[in-house]
């Protein structure tokens, strides 16, 4: 149990991690456009795409026809997991004050939050749910099930530190504060990967729920959050190329590391 927990936090650390150096490029002088950027929340959001599917929807399958009875079950108990984290989400969209990069507010109202808190709860929103699938990863595995993961995981959350920082440099923060804020998103996601750990640890018949979980709470902040805001200034093109990239770039990760 204690190498699950280790695994499951270094390797959501790690790729939590990966937030600060995506948003490098701050403190050097070099604000990439909006269209590169749509163009990498787009790769996020394809390698995402994939690990709900090939790293957490599909092993959760196989791991429900192992500890419940055929038939329908096992796929009842996985569609029940997914819509279970989908609402998890939801639920947390709904009640933490937060504010997205275009939309603006949302949530309950929260007039003495500075704004800065307000981009640190979105990111939270996302951040939580990727690192407690790094943590699922590694508690139902080891290492052959949670290193394609947390490379793939770390690797799309570049481009989301990027945003993070460019959002914040344009409400007026230094461009060591923005780089430090972003970086400070990411360790949400250990937070997350103990949980993920916690609950396979607790019992291997939670592991089928524990991944499809994490899967939807991934599928909700794909659909709610990244590819809308990737769509807003007419970058549809770059981000649908992204996204194809990072599917096919998490699919070949999780067949080789985890083969």
């Amino acid at each position: 149990m204690e190498n699950t927990f280790l695994l499951g936090f270094l390797g959501s650390l790690v790729a939590g991690s990966l937030t600060a150096v995506g948003a490098l490029p701050v403190l050097l002088g070099k604000t990439p456009d909006r269209g590169f950027r749509d163009l990498a929340l787009g790769f996020a959001a394809g390698v995402m795409l994939a690990a709900s599917f090939f790293s957490l929807i599909i092993p959760a399958l196989d791991a429900a026809e192992i500890y419940y009875a055929g038939g329908p079950v096992p796929a009842a108990i996985v569609c029940a997991a997914i819509l279970l984290g989908m609402g998890a989400i939801a639920l947390l969209n709904e009640r933490l004050p937060h504010e997205h990069f275009q939309q603006g507010r949302e949530g309950p109202e929260a007039a003495s939050l500075r704004r800065v808190w307000l981009f640190v709860f979105a990111i939270a929103i996302h951040n939580l749910p990727e690192g407690m699938a790094v943590g699922v990863g590694f508690g139902a595995n080891g290492l052959e099930g949670g290193m394609p993961l947390a490379i793939g995981i770390g690797l799309q959350n570049i481009p989301e530190g990027l945003a993070v920082a460019i959002a914040l440099m344009g409400e007026g923060y230094s461009r060591v504060r923005s780089w430090t804020i972003a970086a400070l998103t990411g360790l949400i996601e250990p937070i997350g990967g103990l949980f993920g750990a916690s609950i396979i640890s607790v019992s291997q018949i939670l592991l089928p729920w524990g991944m499809a979980f994490a899967a939807g709470a991934m599928l909700y902040v794909i659909s709610h959050e990244i590819i809308p805001e990737t769509h807003r200034c007419g970058h549809q093109k770059k981000a649908t190329f992204g996204l194809a990239i990072g599917l096919v770039i998490m699919l070949f990760l999780d067949v080789w590391l985890g083969a």
